[in-house]
């Protein structure tokens, strides 16, 4: 369970857009891992978990794509029932709140994989460990 740089992207919510981010990533040769889109009334977050975080963020930033990195905890979880909420509780019982997770799995998966924003992923990443 490793502390990941995942990019936050900050966007106009119109049609083009995200198929413009992931094209320069993948013209680039950069793999997405994970992603999330937040949208609001005219803008969208897309959160983004990618395999060269650092060359990524300049091709974006060249792009003149507003984009911020930041840390984040990874952790591959069990796919059944109960596993969410036992990281919730653990962090909570050591106050620590979670900014925002996603995650991701299908029915045909046996593991999946949560990824969790904290203010501090170092004591979070103590934290799960033992998890």
């Amino acid at each position: 369970m490793p502390i990941e740089k995942q990019l936050s992207i900050f966007m106009e919510n119109k049609p083009g857009n995200l198929s413009r981010i992931c094209s320069t990533l993948a013209e680039n040769n950069i793999n997405i891992h994970a992603m999330s889109v937040h949208d609001t009334v005219d803008h969208a977050i897309v959160r983004l978990l990618v395999d060269y975080p650092t060359k990524a963020l300049l091709i974006l930033e060249q792009e003149g794509v507003y984009t911020i990195p930041q840390e984040v905890v990874v952790l591959g979880i069990d796919n059944k029932p109960g596993i969410i909420s036992t990281v919730a509780k653990k962090l909570f019982r050591a106050d620590i709140n979670i900014e925002y997770a996603y995650c991701t799995a299908t029915t045909n998966q046996d593991h999946g994989c949560l990824v969790i924003k904290t203010k501090d992923p170092e004591q979070t990443l103590e934290i799960l460990e033992s998890f």
